[in-house]
């Protein structure tokens, strides 16, 4: 918001590259905090893991978007063609309410009660 505010040329040359940026730091950060205070072998481990786990939720956020919002993955129908679907899963803040709804499937889950 800053770099809208104070230099909006610069802000649209970069447009989307800008979130991909800040991703990127966030791991990139993330990756070289554990690095540095652990050994080699458990740097390599993690940041496997770490990419991996990043994949499958993107996967499966995009799955169930992709099923909801359209009613169909891989060219593979799951409603009938006359059948409504919910649009709001298509659109971006869609992805926020798909994220929270696997949040609370995976809590729900994973929690131990006594």
């Amino acid at each position: 918001m800053i770099l809208e505010a104070f230099i909006p040329f610069l802000y649209e040359q970069l447009g989307i590259f800008i979130p991909l940026i800040v991703v990127n730091c966030l791991i990139l950060g993330r990756a070289e905090a554990f690095a540095s205070k652990n050994n080699l072998t458990a740097s390599i481990f993690d940041a496997l893991g770490m990419g991996l786990g990043f994949v499958l939720a993107l996967t499966v956020l995009g799955a169930v978007r992709e099923i909801l919002g359209s009613g169909s993955l891989f060219g593979l129908s799951f409603v009938p063609e006359n059948a409504n679907t919910f649009i709001l899963f298509i659109l971006p803040p869609g992805a926020f309410i798909a994220l929270s709804y696997l949040t609370v499937l995976f809590n729900r889950l994973t929690t131990k009660t006594i």
